[in-house]
């Protein structure tokens, strides 16, 4: 596997890095036919903008891993939503409908770190919890190569869009919201 050229970062099989994974992300990329490349970064540079500015990676490739808790009645359904760092999911409408929830919001830090087994702010979709949806915005999907969590702060994932829509529970669709129209 010869790692694609993206930014200032020394790209290197995954597999052959888990000291640099999430324990939940090496134990899904050891289960998982995904060519997968992992780079270290400085822990203290892991949000998206800062890394991307200190890495010389394009916000275009770079997509983030977030994690929403719906309700509806006394159920609670927990899931992850990956979409370009350009862009924002469309959290109250698109995923609340598709989630058939009434309520949703940002899952609490202390909830999606004790759930993933991840660092928050490395939150990936690789290796997320068995039987959570994972929703795609189809943007990533046409991405060839996307930068994303490792689970740790420490470093960053490069996974091909197309894979990211085969990952367990996934489900591609257009989560972005749709661009502000000014009023006059």
């Amino acid at each position: 596997m010869t790692p694609p050229v993206l930014g200032r970062l020394p790209w290197q099989p995954a597999l052959q890095h888990p000291e640099l994974l999430a324990d939940p992300v090496a134990a899904a990329l050891a289960h998982l036919d995904l060519e997968c490349f992992v780079a270290p970064i400085d822990a203290a540079l892991a949000d998206t903008a800062a890394f991307c500015a200190a890495y010389d990676v394009p916000l275009e490739v770079s997509a983030n891993c977030v994690v929403v808790a719906g309700r509806r009645g006394e159920t609670t359904t927990t899931a992850a939503c990956l979409v370009l760092a350009t862009d924002r999911a469309d959290i109250n409408k698109t995923v609340r409908r598709h989630l058939d929830v009434r309520k949703i919001s940002f899952a609490s830090m202390a909830d999606a770190v004790a759930q993933t087994g991840m660092a928050y702010g490395g939150i990936t979709p690789v290796g997320l919890p068995a039987g959570w949806p994972l929703l795609v915005d189809d943007a990533v999907g046409a991405t060839p190569w996307v930068v994303v969590g490792s689970g740790s702060r420490g470093s960053k994932l490069l996974v091909a869009g197309t894979d990211c829509g085969r990952l367990p529970g996934a489900e591609v669709l257009e989560l972005r919201q749709p661009p502000s129209v000014l009023l006059r």
